[in-house]
């Protein structure tokens, strides 16, 4: 078959994307010409947005120990002025909790109105930041410092709120509150610390009522829920609490030009930038995936979704940068991008920016409309809500993913520094140990010596820098003069200093009458020309060098170039004299070897968590046994992906099927699916099967007693559901098959499917939703892969449709369906012909039809079909 080449008609995948983003209905987006337009989900997301805000700025501005105006100031700001010019549409600004340490030290030392003006100059630096297109930039520090900085913030504001939860008042930093915590719970008062743990237990509580109730309750935000139910509570029972106490608006503060020595100003408004900047810029990423995630689940539950724009980082940067300007000037607290409020927005259905916007204004109403009620609320409740905050600061999940990166010094060192000396100094330690991490590795250069044969072996692991040198030299001055040595280079690097060591100790083993040669790890000569190397031993794949063991004509290793060089046999020292090593198990133990050394150490970790925890995979692939269909290649899979069965034809017997064997593959699919719990089942066909040409190729009358033929047997369906007038014929990527043998793999695969269905384990679990099937077919000589449409396997009515699947980027629907212009044609199948034979039989059966009223796209007569009008 040749290679599928896009005709006039067919949309490439670029126009493919293009035409389904211009069909697609944008209810939410604004027409050109027209205005700001609402959709209703923007509205119900903003009310539930302005629900989670409302509480936790009033609760940042008690942390902070700023005016509590301040809180709704900056809620109000950010929604609005960040909402509108922000470069994240989805993501909520608003008063910062990576900031709320910073803020307070900043308070407490230079009075609220100049860390106003401290605000306003952070916005400044945000903006021109932004319009040098340096936001970007911002990311390149170590995920480690910044999650470690975070976690460091979060704890300093659980220890700050814990005191007022108790019933007091926090001290100047998170060390003194530490220290402080025995004697604060000496003086306990009971009233704050029971509407405290009454928050706190809401807050847990609420994700997970249970019950039809339950789930209706589940609508209202926790945090909206549990500062309520505190403040009834307190209310009712504890009339004397200390409350919320609102300033008249007329006594609200603005900046004032700031006082005190220029350098520690200059630092305050760094470190305000700094935090801030590089809150709201990671918030954007994580918004960016979370919309990402909704958009495919919604194209995997063919639900439409309107498309949000990615992020223009430098746009929200400048966009931050005006809003602190603007929020400084009116009297707010610092802010940035709120993962908490964000991620609640993606969640309640956000559509656009409006959501935002309309959040801010719904915060300005409360503020001028609501006074009275916010002053009810018990300052108990507000902190525990943001010591809540502060404790998910420190996640779990960051903690694994740098200690899985091995990043966790830097993490810890970050953290204690943030918790200790202040968020600053903090991140200027991080960053010390993570630079002296990355010395340590650079300079971890490993190297072993070994003898085999009056040969000497020098391996050497890691990156040969000047301080790696006085090893290296000490460990080649070792060896004896004049010797053979292979010395093996394993790393990515080497500089002046170490290439010069190595050159000068090579060049005097050469004046001793010694052979030095010097490889990498496949094996190859350094700087050895790409014609001569054998350039397919590149390591991109493990798969791809399979090919390096077939090359026997030459020398392939250091030790072969050895004995070349010295006149020597250029065969393996290893192997028998005069006995050849068959080619196939030299291919095998050489790739063995190099999996040892190649691949080994790399999967080594993860196969022990395997090994250790057990094999659970999400998906049983059903394929052939083909030797040219390398599944963990076309499905991008690991180990621990995929439960694999493998047979002649990709067969699947139907239950109840007569003669010895065919229980395996029953067994492999119970086991799959009712031990290992698999979440889907994919049946993959291939081009050129071989199975389907004796099929296809077979007489009517020959015996058929051979293991292979009564294997084959259960594939005799498949051959009768193409032959049968019942059933439409398959088609692929908008046009009908090339010849017989693709036409019966592709219907092969959807009869498998229904031999599937009938097992009784599927069975229950396709009647339980739990488990999902899928059809596949993949063309060999395009290495291109085919998925059959959902739901249209049910036997009769249209034709089975695989289609393509194309490169996409993530988040996008990987699949694209060519339609051809619809032709009516009874198509007559033939087999191909036998080799040798001068023409070409009917298929057993006869012709095959598509059915009346089946359309085949198919515009001329491919090799092995013949077509008669209907």
């Amino acid at each position: 078959m040749s290679a599928y080449a896009p005709s006039r008609q067919d949309p490439t995948p670029a126009q493919t994307r293009f035409s389904r983003v211009s069909r697609a209905k944008r209810p939410h987006s604004p027409p050109p010409g027209r205005g700001f337009r609402i959709a209703g989900a923007d509205i119900s997301a903003s009310l539930t947005v302005f629900l989670i805000a409302v509480p936790m700025s009033l609760g940042l501005a008690v942390a902070m120990d700023a005016p509590l105006q301040a809180g709704l100031v900056s809620a109000a700001v950010g929604g609005i002025v960040a909402g509108l010019l922000g470069g994240t549409p989805l993501q909520v600004s608003g008063p910062s909790a990576g900031l709320t340490v910073v803020t307070a030290e900043l308070i407490q030392i230079y009075g609220w109105r100049t860390t106003c003006a401290i605000t306003i100059g952070a916005g400044l630096l945000q903006i021109l930041l932004g319009s040098l297109r340096a936001a970007r930039s911002a990311l390149a520090v170590s995920p480690a410092i910044v999650h470690g900085t975070l976690a460091g913030i979060g704890v300093a504001i659980a220890l700050a709120q814990l005191h007022i939860v108790l019933g007091g008042s926090p001290q100047s930093s998170a060390l003194d509150n530490a220290i402080a915590l025995p004697e604060q719970l000496g003086r306990l008062n009971p009233a704050a610390p029971l509407i405290g743990a009454l928050t706190i237990a809401l807050l847990i509580a609420w994700p997970r009522l249970p019950g039809r109730a339950g789930r209706g309750l589940r609508r209202i935000p926790a945090a909206l829920a549990s500062v309520a139910v505190a403040t009834a509570v307190a209310a009712v029972a504890t009339p004397g609490i200390a409350r919320v106490e609102l300033p008249s608006w007329r006594s609200h503060a603005l900046p004032e030009v700031p006082e005190g020595p220029v350098f520690a100003l200059a630092t305050a408004v760094f470190t305000v930038m700094l935090v801030g900047s590089l809150e709201s810029l990671l918030a954007s990423v994580a918004v960016d995936k979370l919309a990402a995630d909704r958009a495919a689940r919604s194209t995997r539950e063919s639900v439409p979704a309107a498309p949000v724009p990615r992020s223009d980082l430098d746009r929200e940067l400048r966009g931050q940068g005006i809003t602190n300007t603007v929020t400084g000037l009116l009297g707010g607290l610092p802010i940035s991008g709120g993962a908490v409020r964000s991620s609640a927005n993606v969640r309640a259905g956000a559509t656009s920016r409006a959501a935002t916007v309309l959040h801010g204004v719904w915060v300005l109403l409360a503020a001028a409309l609501l006074a009275s009620v916010l002053e009810r609320i018990p300052l108990a409740a507000l902190a525990a809500l943001v010591m809540m905050v502060g404790i998910q600061m420190v996640s779990y999940a960051h903690i694994r993913n740098v200690h899985k990166h091995r990043e966790f010094p830097v993490y810890a060192a970050t953290l204690a520094g943030v918790v200790v000396f202040g968020v600053l100094n903090g991140v200027a330690l991080g960053i010390a140990v993570a630079v002296l991490l990355a010395l340590h590795r650079l300079a971890r250069t490993r190297i072993a010596v070994t003898e085999q044969d009056d040969r000497y072996l020098v391996i050497v692991r890691g990156q040969l820098t000047f301080l790696a040198v006085p090893r290296l030299t000490r460990t080649l001055g070792q060896l004896p003069d004049g010797v053979d040595a292979i010395v093996e280079l394993d790393g990515f690097f080497m500089d002046h200093a170490a290439y010069e060591a190595i050159q000068d100790w090579r060049t005097a083993q050469v004046a001793r009458g010694g052979r030095v040669v010097f490889t990498g790890r496949s094996g190859g000569r350094i700087a050895e020309p790409a014609s001569a190397a054998h350039s397919c031993c590149r390591p991109w794949t493990p798969w791809r060098n399979h090919h390096c063991h077939d090359r026997p004509t030459r020398p392939t290793t250091a030790a072969d170039r050895l004995s070349a060089e010295a006149g020597g046999p250029v065969d393996d020292p290893r192997a028998s004299a005069g006995t050849p090593r068959p080619a196939g198990a030299h291919r095998l133990l050489s790739g063995l070897s190099s999996f040892q050394r190649n691949t080994a150490p790399l999967v080594r970790e993860e196969l022990a968590r395997l090994a250790s925890e057990g094999q659970r995979p999400s998906q049983l692939f059903l394929t052939c046994a083909d030797s040219r269909l390398v599944t963990s290649m076309i499905t991008s899979s690991g180990p621990g992906d995929l439960f694999t069965v493998r047979n002649v034809g990709n067969l699947v017997p139907p239950p109840g099927a007569d003669g010895a064997g065919d229980d395996s593959v029953a067994a492999a699919i119970e086991y799959a699916v009712d031990v290992l719990r698999v979440e889907s089942i994919t049946v993959c066909g291939h081009s050129g099967c071989g199975a389907m040409q004796a099929l296809l190729s077979a007489e009517p009358d020959a015996p058929k007693t051979t293991p292979l033929w009564r294997w084959l047997r259960h594939g005799a369906p498949s051959l009768a559901r193409m032959t049968s007038r019942d059933h439409s014929w398959a088609r692929i990527a908008g046009r009908l098959p090339s010849d017989a043998v693709e036409q019966l793999c592709l219907t092969n695969v959807v009869q498998q499917l229904d031999h599937l269905r009938a097992h009784e384990a599927v069975a229950r679990r396709l009647a339980d939703g739990t488990l999902q099937l899928h059809g596949m077919y993949f063309h060999v000589g395009e290495a291109q892969a085919y998925l059959l449409t959902e739901g249209s396997s049910s036997g009769t009515g249209p034709d089975e449709v695989f289609e393509r699947v194309v490169p996409t980027e993530p988040g996008l629907d990987p699949r694209e369906t060519t339609h051809a212009p619809v032709e009516l044609m009874l198509p007559v199948l033939t087999a191909p012909a036998p080799a040798g034979a001068g023409t070409t039989g009917p298929v057993p059966g006869g012709p095959v039809p598509g059915g009346p009223g089946s359309p085949h796209s198919d515009a001329s007569v491919p090799a092995g079909l013949e077509r008669s009008p209907l």
